[in-house]
């Protein structure tokens, strides 16, 4: 099992950034990888970035290439999502996830943070 519970979420105005984290615990670390998604209102959830299955490489959403990062610490269990140049349909509830095999499922979710963004 694995809990997952993200924070960092709030207002910001267009242009601003903000830098999520989520603190995972329940599970060696190294044993699951991490994402993150989001869901809009009105919206399905939408894939946002994530890390390879190996590792070695992250992926991302075309709508947020070049201005969000994952990054992680594996000393804290924690994965960041850095965002700049934020934009109003940024606006959403973001929520991390860990999956335990190499499949596109991801099997724990966090709570979601709500980040609200103002034009």
């Amino acid at each position: 099992q694995v809990q997952l519970v993200e924070s960092g979420g709030g207002l910001v105005q267009a242009g601003g950034s903000l830098r999520l984290s989520c603190a995972a615990s329940g599970r060696t670390f190294s044993t699951y990888n991490m994402g993150w998604f989001r869901q809009a209102p009105g919206k399905e959830r939408e894939f946002v970035a994530r890390f390879s299955w190996s590792g070695d490489n992250t992926d991302y959403a075309n709508s947020v290439k070049g201005r969000f990062t994952i990054s992680k610490d594996n000393a804290k269990n924690t994965v960041y999502l850095q965002m700049n140049s934020l934009k109003p349909e940024d606006t959403a509830v973001y929520y991390c996830a860990a999956r335990i095999g190499p499949s596109d499922r991801y099997d724990y979710w966090g709570q979601g943070t709500q980040v609200t963004v103002s034009s």
